[in-house]
């Protein structure tokens, strides 16, 4: 059976193939990069994750935390004492079962993340004005409704 050579392994055309390994690249270089913007030494990147992670999604219990992120709850407990030390979580007992604790941010804790957000976000914003074109930019844009369907069912 001939293959076509516009198509890669199973059935996949290759500009597919290429156009997902170069997104998937761009990516994670970009979300390196963005990370390492607001990145502050104080942190360790495990404890970036956690303080974002209870930050997105509000009151948690370290167990949760630590399925979420695909550690062990050892690993987590010993993050989340990091940040308690230095002030951005606190841990308070959970209204519907006493035995366990829910972390939640501070307000030291969500005015981290919030300057953290900020500043990668005005680092991107004056890379893409300093770097592309205004028709560039739009093109990026045009790019990124298309993308948007990547992310639907």
């Amino acid at each position: 059976m001939d293959r076509n050579p516009a198509e890669a392994p199973g059935g996949i055309s290759a500009s597919a193939a290429r156009a997902a390994r170069d997104l998937r690249v761009a990516f994670s270089r970009l979300r390196r990069r963005i990370r390492e913007v607001a990145q502050d030494d104080d942190l360790t990147p495990p404890q970036v994750s956690a303080l974002t992670l209870v930050g997105k999604h509000g009151a948690a219990t370290a167990s949760a935390l630590a399925a979420a992120e695909g550690v062990r709850p050892q690993s987590m407990a010993t993050t989340l004492a990091a940040l308690e030390h230095q002030g951005l979580i606190r841990r308070s007992p959970d209204p519907d079962d006493g035995r366990r604790q829910l972390v939640t941010l501070t307000d030291s804790g969500r005015r981290r993340l919030e300057g953290d957000r900020q500043v990668r976000e005005e680092w991107l914003a004056r890379a893409l004005q300093d770097r592309y074109t205004e028709a560039e930019r739009q093109t990026l844009l045009e790019a990124f409704a298309l993308m948007e369907r990547l992310t639907r069912p």
